[in-house]
């Protein structure tokens, strides 16, 4: 178990990758923003339902993006040392992300 990411409850991510995934961030940070704004300006419901949408979306597509890094590094990782615990916890984080 000498690098897996899971048991060590940290991964080590390219300077590449945390931006993308910074980016990602920032971008649904900034959605957000704007819909505390819409709200502020007591903005039509279904103007608001729309941004929202987006949001979960823009949320749904990262978790996956972060699930597919779990599956290439962490769960690859433990699969090769002998260790088959990671998938019990890998189909847990699966169900929390419908």
């Amino acid at each position: 178990m000498d690098n897996c990411c899971c048991k060590m409850k940290s991964t080590p991510r390219s300077e590449e990758s945390q931006k993308l995934l910074q980016n990602r961030l920032n971008r649904m940070i900034g959605q957000l923003g704007g819909i505390k704004n819409m709200i502020d300006d007591n903005r039509y419901c279904g103007d608001i339902l729309t941004q929202i949408a987006a949001v979960e979306s823009a949320l749904q597509n990262f978790g996956y993006i972060i699930l597919q890094d779990h599956l290439e590094t962490c769960v690859t990782d433990e699969i090769k040392n002998g260790s088959d615990t990671i998938i019990d916890e890998t189909i847990d984080l699966i169900k929390k992300l419908k």
